[in-house]
């Protein structure tokens, strides 16, 4: 169960390896000690680590199950098995690909296979989690969209795509679930300092996985359903998205 000031007992990771995912678990984990369920692809080679590393922060156990985004077929035995042990108070949906921006419009191959992973699998999870938090009449998703998939843009909008599809079907799956108890926060970061954002040139406003984390923990504690990360980046969008179009075009997004 979730306490009266928002801490779980048991966190599900479905991308068991993501840093902002586990980031967010280890926020969790410093206000009490917690169950923690990885779903992560089969032979990742950074499990290991992650495992030691959420222990060494003070969970009290931590599971771990075998999950390709893109084997649908598998997702409900893997969340019959997350389930195996109890309820789960709390489920973060943090995995997917970021790609070759040129690249993905001019390869099919590429752009089904993101299409798959970022928008496909993570309704599959989603349908899969909302069941079961519905049957539980309690619980907490927290699914990682992105500020790219509010405002697509010529840059990278086939990724951009692929997030704006995510961020419309768990804003609503939010709203299908509330009248059974469970709720849903939909958090779009702009860049974070992570493995996959390495290459990429440094925007503004980016900021740390752990300050992502603090934030997500409180607006999840304060039941908030859409959160912007930094919270400023909420204004940039809103700023953006007034801009008339020959002249969006012209800026270097």
């Amino acid at each position: 169960m979730i306490d009266a000031t928002g801490n779980p007992q048991t966190v599900l990771l479905w991308g068991g390896t993501s840093e902002i995912g586990l980031a967010i678990v280890k926020e969790y984990l410093a206000k009490q000690p917690l169950r923690v369920i990885l779903a992560a692809m089969p032979g990742d080679p950074a499990l290991g680590e992650a495992v030691a590393d959420l222990k060494s922060c003070g969970a009290t156990a931590v599971e771990t199950l075998d999950f390709d985004a893109t084997a649908f077929d598998t997702h409900p035995g893997i969340a019959d098995a997350a389930w195996q042990g109890g309820d789960v108070d709390v489920v973060i949906v943090a995995f997917g690909l970021l790609g070759d921006a040129e690249q993905l419009w001019q390869d099919q191959a590429a752009a089904v296979q993101i299409a798959q992973v970022n928008y496909t699998g993570a309704v599959s999870v989603g349908v899969l989690t909302g069941q079961k938090l519905k049957a539980q009449g309690y619980g907490q998703i927290i699914v990682m969209s992105t500020v790219a998939g509010e405002l697509v843009r010529r840059s990278n909008f086939v990724y951009g795509s692929t997030k704006a599809g995510l961020d419309g079907f768990y804003r609503m799956l939010g709203e299908a679930l509330a009248p059974f108890g469970p709720k849903v926060l939909v958090v779009r970061p702009g860049q974070v300092r992570t493995r996959m954002s390495a290459g990429v040139k440094e925007a503004p406003l980016t900021v740390n996985k752990e300050d992502v984390a603090i934030q997500v923990v409180e607006a999840a504690r304060n039941g908030q359903k859409l959160i912007w990360a930094p919270a400023p980046f909420q204004f940039v969008m809103w700023a953006l998205k007034h801009v008339p179009g020959p002249i969006f075009r012209r800026l270097p997004l």
